[in-house]
């Protein structure tokens, strides 16, 4: 038997049996006087035998330790080990899954920052349609990337200190207009006159617990701050510190 006959008799083809005998899997036949290679029927045997083996989804290395007589797991261990991990990975697949039908169908939808968390989205719905706002976008677009780089219990605080900031229309109009007198700050100066009336009205949507930690500079000592500041206008960044400074200070902190 050629190799094609052999490889047409198992369902594969001629390369996959080259590879096999090139990965040690398959014997290679003697050579006949005329330089052909010709199989028997163990041949096609252990073929068969590799091609069911490999559908189960067992790699070629496994399937080298089926079929060494001398090998140290015998087939029913194999497939038992395959099956473990397979159900590992119909249990990721399916947890997967589920966080995605909770961010396909959180309320509002899939937010333009997305995706984030089913409860971060609720929050963003929450504040109605603030795509006219480049502040409030980026604002957005900072929370959706401090949920992202958090640990699982910091994410949790910062998820229940926004539901407590944002949690009646009130706080909510109260957010609006900060946003509306921060974006009127565009091409402001650190010393416009309206950058206190903006720093003041940010500080009272501003929870405390967003501040970063005790010690730290909130003019420009944490590497974020600086880049924050960087991203904003000389006036809405003077307004952004004032209204830390002003949030510090009624916790009885320093800024």
């Amino acid at each position: 038997m050629r190799i094609g006959e052999l490889a047409d008799a198992v369902g594969v083809t001629t390369r996959t049996v080259r590879h096999y005998h090139h990965q040690g899997l398959l014997p290679e036949p003697e050579r006949l006087a005329n330089g052909y290679r010709t199989y028997t029927l163990r041949h096609v045997v252990v073929l068969a035998r590799i091609r069911r083996l490999t559908e189960l989804g067992l790699g070629l290395a496994e399937v080298r330790d089926v079929l060494a007589d001398e090998a140290g797991k015998d087939l029913a261990e194999v497939l038992a080990e395959l099956d473990a991990d397979l159900a590992r990975q119909e249990a990721a697949v399916r947890e997967r899954r589920a966080r995605l039908r909770a961010l396909l169908e959180a309320e509002g939808g899939m937010p333009p920052e997305g995706p984030v968390s089913p409860e971060l989205a609720g929050l963003f719905a929450g504040m109605g349609d603030v795509s006219r706002s480049p502040m409030a976008v980026r604002d957005r677009e900072m929370l959706a990337l401090l949920e992202s780089t958090m640990a699982p219990e910091d994410r949790e605080g910062l998820l229940a200190t926004l539901r407590g900031a944002l949690g009646s229309p009130e706080a909510v109009a109260r957010a609006h207009h900060a946003y509306a007198l921060l974006d009127d700050l565009a091409d402001a100066e650190a010393d416009d006159p309206r950058v206190a009336e903006a720093a003041e009205t940010l500080a009272g949507c501003l929870p405390a617990e967003l501040l970063p930690e005790e010690g730290v500079d909130l003019d420009s000592g944490h590497s974020m701050l600086r880049a924050l500041y960087a991203d904003f206008s000389p006036g809405q960044a003077e307004a952004i510190r004032q209204a830390l400074a002003a949030v510090a200070r009624g916790r009885g902190r320093q800024p």
